[in-house]
């Protein structure tokens, strides 16, 4: 199968908002793959590489040979290419990886190169989300939709899954079960402006409203000594956090799985900033940190994943001692609900999430069972500088530079977003800011420091790579402030003073 077939099936995709006809378009691929190539082909659908890491970057993919002028490259052909690229190390990988990348996208066409640039950076944003390709997968394997899904959970991953659908169809899906030892992917969880419509979701009825705290989410399996520790992307940091293994030897059971936070905390027992449990968590020592679970998928060969909010809770209570669980309380009053969340924010959390006692544990899915309710922070910010965009957003300007005022008159970059962008908003600023012109660096326009946008964000952390030392967490354009002038945006004292 050629890779000019996926990037066209790719730009199909990226051109429906149909559900159905994406999920077609992706079947359509599957057929014409080979038995050799449907893993990699399935993998490439959803966006990703096979290889974990490569050792690329969007720098080193920024110059890149001339495109070739016919399709050739073949979709096993890109596969081998990137599994030898990721196993390059050493004295001269530098150069050794350089080289690779020029004979591959020196190979590719003009399209081929953006989305392949697009694959190894994450951002072919084509709207074929997880479920669309199981959708595909099950209706070219021809077994059911729910046994891909289930399965996707259980393995933890689609492409295992699909595999699993291809090799040996409905049978082989149902023989993927949870074992403790083998990472699921978790529950997600659906948002909601305040905790009085989450509550208005759930129809009325008592719910849990746990606080929602700001570390890095982890699953503990334990069996018997053996104890492992992975992140919400399934990856192992059992080696990196020795304090969670060890309480998890101390619970009264001999095999689990958990679902829960990890957490540094302060000498006072407040949240460190979440900058700090993340870069602790990435490797071992420089803190302790704690863990709080929240939910409980297995306990000694009692698997739990489709028993009730209400009973898992049961069991995690009865597992877990209070000190090591996140705080909760169940309720079916908003006012009790209202002053839960004060006192969580209060002790320095993000917000809390609100959990329908009823729904069974859906891992990988992002349901109505359960709501997050988190505060959100704006910011009239000036827009410094703006880069190209790839894949879906080849020929626009999409990722914009975010600065706050100085005393002096000018701007501090705050960090980057291209989030909350709609097409119009897309075509809208590549005029404007092509407008604001001053001078290009590779993929980035430098632009006139005038127009101001409001940024909705969640949070701020401390920041090494920013002249302010503060940069915005997962920032969103909500709209462009054309009512305000640059002398008007918010000031980089402004910024610290909420941090």
């Amino acid at each position: 199968m050629l890779l000019a077939d996926l990037v066209a099936t790719s730009q199909a995709v990226s051109a429906t908002r149909s559900r159905k006809a994406k999920a077609e378009a992706l079947a359509s691929a599957l057929r014409q793959a080979d038995a050799d190539e449907l893993e990699t082909v399935v993998a490439y659908l959803g966006g990703t590489l096979r290889q974990r890491r490569t050792g690329l970057g969007w720098r080193g993919l920024t110059d890149l040979p001339p495109p070739a002028g016919e399709p050739s490259l073949g979709v096993s052909e890109v596969h081998e290419a990137f599994e030898a690229i990721s196993a390059i190390a050493g004295t001269g990988s530098q150069a050794l990886r350089r080289a690779a990348v020029v004979d591959l996208f020196g190979r590719a066409t003009a399209d081929e190169q953006a989305w392949l640039r697009g694959l190894v950076t994450g951002e072919v944003r084509q709207g074929a989300l997880d479920a669309q390709v199981q959708e595909a997968v099950a209706a070219v394997a021809e077994v059911p939709l729910t046994s891909v899904r289930r399965a996707a959970m259980l393995a933890g991953s689609t492409l295992a899954a699909a595999v699993a659908a291809f090799d040996g169809g409905e049978q082989a899906l149902a023989a993927i079960g949870l074992e403790v030892g083998r990472p699921v992917l978790p529950m997600l969880a659906s948002s909601a402006p305040d905790v009085g419509a989450a509550l208005h979701k759930m129809r009325g009825a008592a719910v849990a409203i746990d606080a929602k705290l700001d570390g890095i989410r982890i699953q503990v399996h334990r069996d018997r000594d053996d104890v492992l520790v992975v992140t919400r992307s399934l990856d192992d940091i059992t080696g990196r956090l020795p304090e969670v293994v060890e309480i998890a030897r101390s619970l009264p059971a001999e095999r689990f799985v958990l679902d829960g936070e990890a957490l540094l905390l302060t000498e006072d027992g407040r949240p460190r900033p979440f900058q700090e449990t993340s870069s602790r968590t990435a490797q071992a020592g420089g803190g302790v940190v704690a863990p709080y679970f929240f939910d409980v998928l297995h306990l000694d060969d009692r698997d739990l994943l489709d028993e009730p909010g209400h009973e898992r809770l049961a069991v995690l209570d009865a597992l877990v001692p209070q000190r090591h669980r996140v705080g909760r309380v169940v309720t079916d009053d908003l006012a009790t609900a209202e002053q839960f969340v004060a006192d969580t924010l209060a002790a320095g959390h993000e917000g809390v999430v609100v959990k329908d006692l009823a729904v069974r544990y859906e891992a990988g899915r992002r349901g109505a069972g359960w709501i997050k309710v988190k505060p959100v922070h704006t910011l009239d910010l000036v827009v410094l500088a703006v880069e190209w965009g790839s894949g879906r957003r080849q020929g626009w300007l999409s990722n914009i530079h975010l600065g706050a005022r100085d005393a002096d008159g000018g701007f501090v970059m705050l960090g980057k977003t291209f989030k909350g962008m709609t097409d119009e908003m897309l075509a809208w600023q590549t005029d404007r800011f092509l407008g604001l012109e001053t001078s290009r660096d590779g993929h980035v326009v430098h632009v006139r420091p005038e127009q101001v946008v409001e940024i909705a964000f969640d949070g701020l952390q401390r920041s090494t790579r920013y002249p302010g030392g503060v940069a915005l967490r997962f920032a969103r354009v909500l709209r462009y402030r054309d009512d305000k002038g640059a002398h008007e945006a918010d000031t980089i004292d402004t910024v610290r003073a909420m941090a």
